[in-house]
């Protein structure tokens, strides 16, 4: 493990609070739908409905949705079907991208998927041609509150953790996705309750772009997050701190 370091994800979003709210509520329902159905629909034996679960705990999704879908997922007339996808391709500039789906028709998912790449500059390629730009990891985040960065190190480097970041106002540990479980649910027993825990694509390197270009990549992510087949997306782009104050006032 290493020491402190910077942990940069360039994300930005738009549009009404509410309606992302929901589109939030909408995908992560998906996801909770999909663990329950495909494992057991006890959290603490069904690893990736225990991540779901803490995903919606981390958006303050309501307890009623919540239970809601569980019902859903373990009625007998429940014939929903989803499929586990992952595209990869490229963004304009050269820019890698990762798209993570659960979709019922796939013939459906990927030509939106393709289309919305080719409106902007970009195309899909083959699954493996970018994922090897990144780095697979767990993510685990807390925020700060005065907690000492050398005491969650310790606790983070017993749980089997590869590395602890510090950014303005959160820590993110970061793990083997083999160990996000393990490490996740020690840390929420031992230090906090995370703000986030995730499983994600981290760039080993990033393409540094210019106002247009970042522009232009961000307009793109948005479209495809707005999908509602799309999970996550995952870029390699970055940009310095004067084009990211120009986009800022762009999308403000």
């Amino acid at each position: 493990m290493s020491g402190h370091s910077q942990f940069k994800n360039i994300m930005y979003r738009k549009g009404a609070q509410d309606a992302k709210r929901a589109k939030v509520f909408a995908k992560i329902g998906r996801e909770i739908l999909v663990a329950a159905k495909r494992g057991s629909p006890d959290p603490q034996a069904n690893p990736r409905l225990r991540a779901a679960l803490a995903a919606a705990r981390a958006e303050n999704m309501p307890n009623d949705n919540v239970s809601r879908i569980l019902k859903k997922a373990a009625g007998e007339d429940n014939t929903d079907s989803y499929e586990d996808v992952r595209f990869e391709g490229f963004g304009v500039g050269g820019v890698s991208v990762i798209v993570e789906a659960l979709t019922d028709n796939r013939n459906r998912t990927v030509p939106e998927i393709r289309a919305t790449l080719s409106k902007y500059g970009g195309n899909l390629g083959d699954v493996g041609s970018v994922s090897f730009m990144f780095d697979h990891l767990g993510i685990v985040a807390v925020s700060k509150d005065g907690l000492p960065f050398d005491d969650l190190f310790e606790k983070a480097a017993e749980a089997g953790a590869e590395n602890v970041e510090e950014s303005d106002d959160e820590f993110t540990i970061t793990s083997t996705v083999e160990l996000f479980g393990a490490v996740r649910d020690f840390i929420t027993e031992n230090v906090k309750e995370p703000t986030r825990a995730e499983i994600i694509w981290h760039p080993k390197n990033y393409v540094d772009c210019d106002f247009d270009t970042a522009k232009t990549l961000i307009k793109m992510v948005d479209i495809l997050e707005d999908n509602d087949d799309v999970q996550k997306v995952f870029t390699n782009f970055s940009c310095s701190d004067e084009v990211q104050r120009l986009i800022d006032e762009e999308f403000a």
